[in-house]
């Protein structure tokens, strides 16, 4: 089992920055990619970012590639997601997932891949 931990999320206005983090622990001796995904208020969740377990792939929705950068630290039980320019269409619950996989350089983009998910942060951008 590993259990993941939002934090970073709040309340910012357009234009401005903020930085999500997520903790894995438990069994985390494993390789496993992990990912980033928002829920808007009665939208489907959707796929942001993700991240393989060797740091070295990464993948970016269209609506936020060049403004949102994924990361992992150095531990790899940590993964980070650096949120430029913001805007109010990124008002969402933002959740962390981790997914067990035996190919280090793969990167997971559906939420039926992964296997664990955190309690979600509260990202509210206003105009």
């Amino acid at each position: 089992q590993v259990q993941l931990v939002e934090s970073g999320g709040g309340l910012v206005q357009a234009g401005d920055s903020l930085r999500l983090s997520c903790g894995a622990s438990g069994r985390t001796f494993s390789p496993y990619a992990m990912g980033w995904f928002r829920q808007a208020p009665g939208k489907e969740r959707e796929f942001v970012a993700a991240i393989s377990w060797s740091g070295g792939q990464s993948h970016y929705a269209d609506s936020v590639k060049g403004r949102f950068t994924i990361s992992r630290g150095n531990a790899k039980n940590t993964v980070y997601l650096q949120m430029n320019s913001l805007k109010p269409e990124d008002t969402a619950v933002y959740y962390c997932a981790a997914a067990w996989s035996r190919n280090p350089a793969i990167v997971l983009v559906t939420t039926r891949e992964y296997d664990y998910w955190g309690q979600g942060t509260q990202v509210t951008v206003s105009s």
